[in-house]
């Protein structure tokens, strides 16, 4: 998965040994902003030192993410974790320029056929000689 945007807040790095190896291991997060219409925030991490040292994420830049989602369960509740694979940095000008705000909304919607008669207007009634003044069939 993927997802385009700046980054607005970079946490803490986390450090510790592993108990079970004692190897020393680093992560840290990274909130994302889209640039959508409704701008979304996403919560990512990387995990190992060499990862963070290389990708080397700072406040402000303009990102695309590559990232996998995962969830683990812990005590009868379930948590998710969306971590971050690959980084790659965008022009702030072409992003803006490839996202110029809202889009038009295209005639029909889903392949629907096309109507002459737009929503509030409603089909002409036959008329017949034994039709009643009111068109209500009581």
């Amino acid at each position: 998965m993927e997802i385009e945007g700046r980054i607005i807040n970079v946490l803490p790095k986390q450090e510790g040994t592993s108990a079970r190896t004692g190897n020393h291991w680093a992560s840290q997060e990274y909130v994302i902003e889209t640039h959508d219409q409704y701008p979304k925030k996403c919560c990512f991490r990387i995990f190992g030192e060499d990862r963070i040292n290389a990708m080397n994420i700072q406040a402000g830049e303009e990102l695309r993410v590559s990232f996998d989602i995962d969830a683990r369960e812990y005590q009868g509740r379930w948590f998710n974790s969306v971590n971050a694979w690959k980084v790659d940095r965008i022009d702030p000008a072409a992003a803006q320029a490839a996202q110029p705000g809202m889009q038009p909304i295209p005639p029909t919607a889903f392949g629907a056929p096309q109507s002459a008669a737009p929503f509030g207007e409603q089909p002409a009634a036959q008329a017949s000689d034994n039709t009643p003044a009111d068109d209500l069939p009581f």
